[in-house]
């Protein structure tokens, strides 16, 4: 048999077997349902995220969608791709989770900067962005009319950007642009009209290209290289840990940022950030031990800092590292031990 043969035999072969698990679903098999939805589950959470700027939030949405399916499984008529109809109940899922609450934040977007370092920053209680654990997720565009990477579309300064969006026009962008489907297909997965869904994208492209800084962070990544890229994650975590100021300037940016999420302050350029840094993390906290990892596409770091009751390195925050030239042009600390879990990281390090 020849590679195509085989090959279209294997694709009737899973087209057959959806098929008979949909029939088994509709009268009520759990596990031919949890079958059907699991090659989806990976890429509908990322787009629950997308959509709610936390992992959490995700977690929940995507749940509750698939509850949702599941109990409407007899409404979806096969007209379209069991892809697409999941991906409109996980839409409108969001879109009432979205509805109930205000955006999710930087502090980056609640006001100026600070041009010294606040020594005992006070925790806010906004709903904030969360970092994205990134494991798994695939490297190319979702379809052959997707704008965007499927990392690329978790990077921070564009999931940030799409909290500026009205619901709508947030997931009209997400699923037109890094999802590939068609405005058509749009309007009816949003009980629209087309022309309703052609204006909310062009307002809402609009607000991305004034927020999201060009290259993404893909493309930076991959002309850095791998090999250079993990040099500057270990350069960064040695600096902390050696409290070496000089290794830590070095390896930034003259207009880079540092912010804390949930804390209020936020620094940008090199003078604050070193002041910052110099106050808080390199000599006003202890001593840290790091992991590597990656979030939201981008190279990052969990944090653990020494606790003596404790006798051991307590999570402490995940850093998402934002590179330019090969340089740090933002780092971004999530600071909360909560977030850990979900990377597969442990809670203290001996």
């Amino acid at each position: 048999m020849s590679n195509l043969s085989s090959s279209r035999h294997r694709d009737t072969a899973a087209e057959e077997a959806e098929d008979l698990d949909l029939v088994r679903a509709r009268d009520g098999d759990g596990a031919a349902f949890t079958r059907l939805v699991h090659p989806l589950r990976r890429e509908l959470h990322a787009h629950c995220y997308r959509m709610l700027g936390s992992a959490h939030d995700a977690d929940d949405a995507l749940q509750d969608a698939l509850l949702r399916a599941w109990r409407g499984l007899d409404r979806f008529e096969g007209r379209g791709s069991l892809r697409s109809w999941l991906y409109t109940v996980a839409t409108r899922t969001c879109l009432d989770i979205a509805g109930a609450r205000g955006r999710r934040a930087l502090p980056v977007d609640l006001g100026p900067s600070s041009d010294h370092a606040v020594v005992g920053d006070t925790a806010l209680p906004n709903a904030w962005l969360g970092p994205y654990p990134d494991a798994g997720l695939a490297d190319g565009p979702a379809g052959p009319g997707a704008r965007y990477e499927q990392r690329e579309a978790v990077e921070l300064a564009f999931v940030a950007a799409l909290q500026h969006l009205p619901g709508n026009q947030r997931a009209a962008l997400l699923l037109f642009e890094v999802l590939g489907f068609s405005a058509a297909e749009i309007a009816t997965m949003m009980d629209t009209s087309t022309t309703s869904v052609n204006s909310a994208l062009a307002r809402a492209r609009k607000i991305v290209a004034e927020k999201v800084r060009s290259p993404a962070q893909q493309q930076t990544l991959r002309k850095i290289g791998d090999a250079r890229v993990r040099e500057i994650v270990a350069g960064y975590s040695a600096a902390l840990e050696r409290g070496d100021t000089e290794a830590l300037v070095a390896l930034l940016t003259e207009d880079v940022t540092w912010s804390m999420p949930p804390l209020e302050h936020w620094y940008h350029g090199i003078e604050a950030v070193t002041d910052f840094a110099v106050r808080v993390p390199l000599t006003g906290c202890g001593t840290w031990r790091h992991l590597p990892t990656s979030a939201n596409g981008q190279p990052a770091v969990g944090s653990y800092l020494w606790n003596d009751d404790a006798g051991a390195h307590l999570a402490w925050s995940i850093d998402v590292l934002t590179l330019r030239d090969e340089q740090i042009t933002e780092v971004t600390s999530f600071v909360a031990a909560a977030h850990f879990e979900s990377f597969g990281l442990p809670a203290s390090l001996p």
